[in-house]
């Protein structure tokens, strides 16, 4: 199968913030610093005082637009995907990020669909110039900042928050890292997961780092362990699913996936989804994982920037780029060295 236009990516780049030892902080987030450590993680990255989404976008939006030898003006369009908390309500971050980046009146587009919104942005860049004939070149901008007024970056989730933003210049009938599909699967049963539950309009005031979220996930199952254990079996059924349908979609056999790039999830999650997906573990970015930790939306693409960097990513090589974000959903994006 073709895909209807044909695009890949011309320039990767990313920014993280101050490493940190997972085991010598741990103690300062929680108080059963072990389980933390149990998750496999080495190292988190956390932004400095006062450097927001904003600035770290802007960081590796302008390094990808170096690597490619590009200037701002040389952009038709900004896609900016934020999975954190915004850092002011009411208000465009995709246009905060233009305007870092004098892009002037250059049009853009905010995805904040969690951790999925980088890597299906791929998809809509793609109908995107599908459609618009002057589109040629794009910079999809994914960031992700844990705001600690929010959330416990070490209980928010089993997976350990990090703050980082990765960046990729977008080109039309560019031969290399080429789009080829992308699919989704959303069970919107369990949308109300890992939401942060107060400072929107629903629920203005309230302290959100005294709420348990993994207890409201036990709570949703009532407390029923048969039926946590096969929602989790089924979380890690459902990503093995969502590549099939990529590869289905783009007509080419799972069997050739090169290299998957999942979230940057604890090592047993990621040895889950490598049993279910039939991909070995050393073909995963479980080792990356571990020195990067979950950097929301962002971590797909800074982890295909590193690879791309160490130039670990051969020519034909197939590579899936999936992962799972509350609301629930699954997805997965294909993408051909």
């Amino acid at each position: 199968m073709n895909a209807p236009v044909a695009l890949g990516i011309a320039s990767l780049a990313h920014v993280l913030g101050e490493p940190c030892d997972v085991a010598e902080t741990a103690p300062s987030y929680v108080d059963d610093p072990d389980r933390v450590i149990r998750w496999g993680y080495r190292t988190f990255h956390r932004a400095a005082p006062g450097v927001g989404q904003t600035r770290m976008a802007a960081d590796a939006a302008r390094q990808a637009l170096d690597a490619a030898g590009l200037r701002a003006s040389d952009i038709d369009y900004l896609v900016v995907a934020d999975s954190g908390v915004p850092e002011y309500l009411n208000w465009d971050a995709s246009a905060a990020v233009a305007r870092e980046l004098e892009l002037g009146t250059t049009p853009t587009l905010l995805a904040t669909q969690g951790c999925a919104s980088a890597v299906t942005a791929l998809q809509q860049i793609a109908g995107l110039m599908a459609v618009r004939d002057d589109i040629r070149r794009v910079l999809l901008v994914a960031v992700h900042r844990v705001s600690e007024a929010h959330i416990n970056r070490m209980r928010n989730n089993t997976c350990l928050g990090s703050d980082g933003a990765a960046a990729a210049v977008v080109q039309r009938g560019h031969g290399r890292l080429r789009w080829l599909a992308t699919d989704q699967i959303v069970d919107p049963r369990y949308v109300d997961f890992f939401r942060v539950e107060y400072g929107g309009s629903a629920a203005p005031v309230g302290e959100n780092l005294e709420v348990d979220q993994m207890a409201l996930v036990h709570r949703h199952f009532r407390r029923e362990p048969e039926q946590l254990a096969q929602f989790v079996k089924d979380v890690d059924h459902q990503v093995a699913a969502v590549v099939e349908r990529a590869c289905e979609r783009a007509g080419v056999p799972s069997s050739q996936i090169r290299r998957l790039i999942y979230l940057n999830d604890n090592q047993h999650s990621l040895a889950g989804v490598a049993k279910a997906t039939g991909i070995p573990l050393e073909r995963t970015n479980a080792e990356l994982a571990a020195e990067l930790s979950h950097v929301g939306c962002a971590d797909q693409l800074i982890c295909l920037s590193v690879y791309d960097s160490r130039d670990e990513l051969a020519p034909g090589d197939l590579v899936a780029l999936a992962g799972l974000s509350g609301g629930m959903q699954w997805f997965c994006t294909l993408v051909r060295v």
